[in-house]
């Protein structure tokens, strides 16, 4: 059997990552694609009692060290409980965050050593790098107004240089692999955003699959 298909989506706080990642999933399913959908950090009984710890606000003391490792563990149970399993049968797995969000988060956000992020999270995933990412990009200010509308999280009530840091550590990530990273303007309506997202997929799953014919 074919491995599977490993798409993930990126973005700063407020790009619209998580409903981008479900009308994904939605609209694969609804073309017969087999799709398991994933959150980080999460995904597992395990991983969604780590989120709870790292997005705490009660939390402000955790330091960078701790938060890296607590989102290598948080993925660590998520690739070995759901995520290999799932390429290993073929099917397609839709992943709101993944290791690029700890480069971004933790190293250009934190100023942690990107040897240091790599080298833990290498190990928890098993080396495991996304056959697709879209990071769906949009201006600090915009993703912040969205994304507290309602009650804010530990990492989204950091401040502004913060959420700059990481955007542009996303944005050095895309221009390191610009093969595996698609940098998606995601400040349109997020219907319109939804048909570019399915769009690069369904053109990658096809050179995928006519890859694996030949």
């Amino acid at each position: 059997m074919a491995r599977g298909y490993f798409v993930t989506l990126e973005g700063i706080e407020g790009s619209g990552k998580s409903t981008q990642a479900h009308l994904l999933v939605e609209r694969l399913r609804e073309h017969g694609t087999a799709v398991v959908a994933l959150r980080e950090p999460g995904g597992t009984p395990i991983g969604e009692g780590i989120r709870g710890i790292l997005l705490d606000r009660d939390h402000e003391m955790m330091t960078p060290e701790t938060e890296a490792l607590l989102y290598a563990a948080a993925r660590a149970q998520m690739v070995q409980e759901q995520l290999a399993p799932a390429l290993a049968k073929g099917e397609v797995v839709v992943c709101d965050r993944f290791v690029d969000s700890s480069v971004a988060y933790q190293c250009f956000g934190r100023g942690l050593a990107r040897e240091f992020v790599h080298e833990i999270n290498h190990w928890a995933t098993r080396a495991t790098i996304p056959d697709l990412t879209v990071l769906l990009d949009v201006t600090v200010e915009v993703g912040l107004a969205r994304a507290t509308r309602t009650a804010c999280d530990r990492i989204e009530s950091e401040g502004l240089e913060f959420h700059e840091r990481v955007r542009q550590g996303y944005l050095a990530v895309a221009r390191d692999e610009p093969d595996r990273v698609v940098v998606m303007d995601a400040s349109g309506p997020p219907d319109a955003v939804a048909d570019r997202v399915h769009s690069v997929v369904l053109e990658r799953l096809r050179q995928q699959r006519a890859g694996a014919g030949d």
